[in-house]
């Protein structure tokens, strides 16, 4: 007698993908014409037509544990095709979002994240955290007279104690996930075991991170090819933001050990930290510029992303406006516009780190980590 499969249906679960944009999964017919043009997907069990057909039966635990959900990288070349206008992109993408809120810790906080209703909330916590933290220096209500000078408004000691708190919170969610999320990877590899590879974890993560960063897959895209430049561009921007903090961090706390010359923000304009922030800050705001027009574009046939997607993205240009504008109103010497827009600035970057784990941040995170288990089991 042949082995039975006992198909469990979570119709909850199907629900909770329609509202996070899938909602036209099941139109889905499966002709596997979203397999058939994505030129990404491989031949031995390819996506995202299987994936489509788990989603419409409410297979949660098989999509949150499934690899290739995260292989997609949404470029739309699938939705553009579709006979039914099923959005297959946009289905894997609520999958990535429920697969996100399935290894989060709390998972109560993923839900709050995933849902805009929750926003007044989740924008009051750094709210309130950064007001007593002034409370505390007593800088709660006043306006420094004099030089505009931030750390007068808030110290640098206090700046950095409440950013390494909420980037060890998020770090500490992630771990937690991608630790789980590795388990259950591991647990069922029986439909990979034909094609093991010899890869370590070590070799196939430096393969994976060589990919993203000239985005390899991603340009093999066809009809929405320009999407990988913008989200490119998008990234080199992140990067050198992220470089420009760890910069930053070094020059003060270098600087209070004796270790170089006494360097103290507001930085000169010649200094080289200066130049690459204003480039990251570009990059960053161009990027998404791109990404909104063509998204907005070819917002019928590759589809123009929900609520989860797009927050992030305006969480991204919440910190570069912001951080641009600071230092514009600094060099304008207006402190009654200057210090209200730095502390704008600092809820934005709290938001960006705190909640990390929970939005699309955590794609970098655990597109990652399936990407790697996928090349040590040759999976490509």
């Amino acid at each position: 007698m042949a082995d039975e499969t006992v198909i469990k249906s979570d119709l909850e679960f199907v629900k909770r993908l329609q509202e996070y944009g899938g909602e036209s999964l099941k139109k889905c017919y499966q002709c596997a014409t979203c397999s058939v043009v994505c030129n990404i997907s491989p031949d031995d069990k390819p996506y995202p037509r299987k994936e489509m057909l788990m989603a419409q039966w409410g297979l949660k635990d098989q999509i949150v544990k499934d690899p290739d959900i995260w292989a997609c990288h949404y470029c739309g070349d699938c939705t553009t095709y579709c006979p039914r206008g099923a959005n297959p992109g946009e289905v894997l993408g609520a999958m990535r979002q429920a697969c996100i809120e399935h290894y989060s810790f709390p998972s109560m906080l993923a839900r709050m994240v995933s849902q805009p209703k929750f926003l007044p909330v989740l924008l009051a916590i750094p709210v309130l955290v950064i007001l007593f933290v002034m409370k505390l220096t007593g800088t709660l209500g006043n306006i420094p007279a004099g030089t505009i000078k931030y750390s007068n408004m808030l110290p640098l000691l206090a700046v950095d104690a409440i950013f390494v708190a909420a980037a060890g919170f998020a770090v500490f969610v992630f771990v937690n996930g991608v630790r789980r999320y590795w388990k259950d990877l591991n647990a069922d590899i029986s439909p990979w075991k034909a094609k093991l590879s010899n890869k370590s974890v070590v070799s196939a993560t430096i393969d994976v991170l060589k990919e993203f960063i000239v985005h390899k897959r991603f340009k093999e895209c066809v009809t929405n090819y320009a999407r990988s430049t913008s989200h490119l561009l998008l990234v080199l921007g992140f990067i050198a933001l992220a470089i420009v903090t760890a910069w930053s961090a070094y020059y003060e706390w270098a600087s209070k050990f004796g270790l170089i010359p006494h360097k103290e923000s507001p930085f000169s304009i010649t200094e080289p930290i200066k130049w690459v922030a204003l480039v990251g800050t570009f990059l960053l705001l161009y990027g998404i510029y791109l990404i909104y027009q063509q998204r907005q574009a070819k917002a019928n046939g590759a589809g123009f992303g929900g609520y989860f997607d797009w927050l992030l993205i305006w969480v991204i240009v919440a910190v570069g406006v912001t951080g641009a504008m600071s230092w514009i109103l600094r060099l304008a010497n207006l402190a009654s516009l200057a210090y209200p827009m730095y502390f704008l600035h600092l809820v934005s970057v709290f938001f960006l780190f705190f909640y990390a784990p929970y939005t699309k941040m955590a794609h970098l995170v655990y597109r990652t980590t399936a990407l790697v288990f996928a090349k040590m089991q040759g999976r490509e």
